[in-house]
């Protein structure tokens, strides 16, 4: 039996993670860019490793179809794959995303990786999201440090939404964030509140602080009609949800301009399905995601860019139990009004065995870093050496890509 890694947090990382839900309120006010656009990017971890094949396939790869087996996207017959050109097309679970594609607002990015090649999940994790060059060295996440890098003057007071229980690593760190979680439970009273807070006052004055906070972030989560946003039990329902509630609160006047959120369940060892099946209901429930931000923001969609990435891809063969084992390239998404779309960026490495990475892999040619340097580059400003000391550090030889958000 293969077991699967589940990334566990420690104690101090929780205590650190449950300081920062609440630890943003009281900044000064959100000013805009001196361009006059407001933007904001928002990222999705996809936990588990994504199959890259059968998300966007390499339908014109003479080695595809035979290599993918049963999990490979067709042209033809039932649940046909969408075309994206002549050479790549975007499993039919994506139809927002399709759409946005054919409007020049989403692109893909395939045959990208981070520099980790150990393909174990919660080193993989760590390294995707703290934007170190190996695992187990900070708790901090590149997101967040970007945040703390942000230009002042044009960009004052940046900050943060964490979706989730505990805010992802990857937006952990200095800069103050809010954190937001959907809830089944019944909202506790304003005399509790007021009896839990003034103890706190007389007890711990930091957990005082925090929890005046994230009263503070609940009132402005109430102002938004989010009290109806409850998770359930479907796949794509319960990211939908997720997403609707990050949109009202980073398209509030007062709220945040980054989010991150992180979707589980992409470990597809068994049962993967291709164009259906369990692997398509986890792209559908993506693509609902992306379709409700596009919905809740309006017309701030226009300055927004969401980018989606998975710790590594997934083996381009096929296992005994119809599903794929941990790989390394894999395919990154972008989608957004800001984003320069209509195109997948590809240095295709092809599919047959003696360009395989390791003989099982799709090669990775794309340095994921990169990319995400590119977009945080031409949305809030960073420059190449920020990026490369404070955001990503020890990545000088990785440079930016440029133009993945429209000029």
């Amino acid at each position: 039996m293969l077991l699967c890694e589940t990334p566990s947090l420690s104690r101090r990382a929780l205590m650190t993670a449950g300081g920062a839900l609440f630890c943003w309120a009281h900044l000064p006010a959100f000013a805009r860019a001196a361009d006059g656009r407001d933007p904001r990017l928002v990222v999705m971890v996809l936990r588990g490793a994504l199959d890259g094949l059968s998300a966007v396939a390499p339908t014109g790869d003479p080695d595809y179809a035979a290599l993918h087996g049963d999990l490979a996207l067709r042209l033809d017959g039932d649940h046909q794959a969408l075309p994206l050109d002549s050479f790549f097309a975007l499993n039919p679970a994506m139809p927002n995303f399709a759409r946005l594609y054919a409007a020049r607002h989403a692109l893909a990015v395939h045959g990208c990786a981070t520099n980790y090649r150990d393909r174990s999940h919660f080193d993989g994790q760590d390294v995707l999201e703290s934007g170190m060059p190996a695992p187990g060295q900070v708790e901090s996440g590149w997101l967040n440090r970007a945040l703390v890098a942000m230009p002042k003057g044009e960009r004052v007071a940046m900050r943060g939404l964490a979706v989730g229980a505990t805010p992802p690593l990857v937006l952990r760190g200095g800069a103050p964030i809010l954190g937001w979680a959907p809830s089944g439970l019944p909202a506790a009273s304003d005399d509790l509140n007021a009896r839990v807070l003034d103890l706190y006052k007389h007890r711990d004055s930091a957990l005082a602080t925090a929890l005046r906070a994230g009263l503070d972030a609940d009132l402005l989560a109430t102002r938004q009609g989010m009290d109806g946003l409850k998770p359930g039990g479907d796949i794509a329902l319960a990211m939908r949800k997720a997403a609707e509630g990050a949109a009202r609160l980073i398209n509030a006047d007062d709220g945040p301009r980054v989010a991150a959120l992180a979707f589980d369940g992409w470990d597809t060892h068994a049962n993967e399905g291709g164009a259906t099946g369990r692997l398509a209901q986890l792209l559908g429930g993506l693509d609902a995601a992306i379709a409700a931000f596009e919905s809740e923001l309006g017309p701030r969609w226009k300055d927004t860019a969401i980018v989606a990435i998975t710790e590594f891809g997934r083996t381009a063969h096929i296992n005994g139990t119809v599903g794929t084992d941990h790989g390394t390239g894999t395919v990154a998404f972008l989608a957004g009004g800001a984003v320069a779309g209509g195109r997948v960026i590809a240095d295709w490495p092809g599919l047959k065995t003696a360009n395989l990475f390791e003989g099982r892999d799709l090669k990775p040619t794309t340095d994921l870093r990169g990319v995400l340097k590119g977009v945080l580059a031409d949305q809030f400003g960073l420059s190449q050496d920020v990026l490369a000391r404070a955001v990503f550090p020890d990545t000088s030889a990785v440079k930016p890509m440029a133009g993945l958000i429209a000029a």
